[in-house]
C-alpha cells in the first residue's frame, strides 16, 4: 500500500508533507512578530491582562509605595532629601527593592 506515490502520477508525493510545516513556520513568524512589536499590548503597555487597567484578579493595577514616591519626585512635588528620607523609611519597612541597590 503506497498512500505517496512518487513520480508515477498517482497521489500528491512525498512534498504534501511540506505544507504543514510551511503553516507552522507562518503561524509561529506571525505570533512571534507581533509579540516582538507590542502589537498585541493595550493602550496602557502591560500585555492584554492589565490593557482593562486591571490587575490579575480583576481589581485596579495599584502601584508600589516605592513607585509612589518615584513619580511624586519625578512630578517635583518633593525634593531630593525628602525622596530619600522616605525611601530609607520604605526600605526599612518593606525591605530594599531587588535591581536598586
Amino acid at each position: 500500500m503506497n498512500t505517496l506515490a512518487f513520480g508515477d502520477g498517482h497521489g500528491p508525493g512525498p512534498w504534501i508533507l511540506l505544507f504543514p510545516l510551511i503553516w507552522a513556520a507562518v503561524v509561529i513568524g506571525t505570533v512571534a512578530l507581533v509579540r516582538r512589536t507590542g502589537l498585541w499590548r493595550g493602550p496602557s503597555g502591560r500585555g492584554p491582562r492589565y490593557a482593562t487597567g486591571r490587575g490579575p484578579a480583576g481589581g485596579p493595577v495599584t502601584p508600589s509605595p516605592v513607585e509612589l514616591l518615584g513619580r511624586r519626585f519625578a512630578a517635583g512635588e518633593i525634593d531630593e532629601d525628602e525622596y530619600w528620607r522616605r525611601l530609607s523609611v520604605l526600605d526599612e519597612r518593606f525591605g530594599p527593592v531587588e535591581g536598586r541597590r
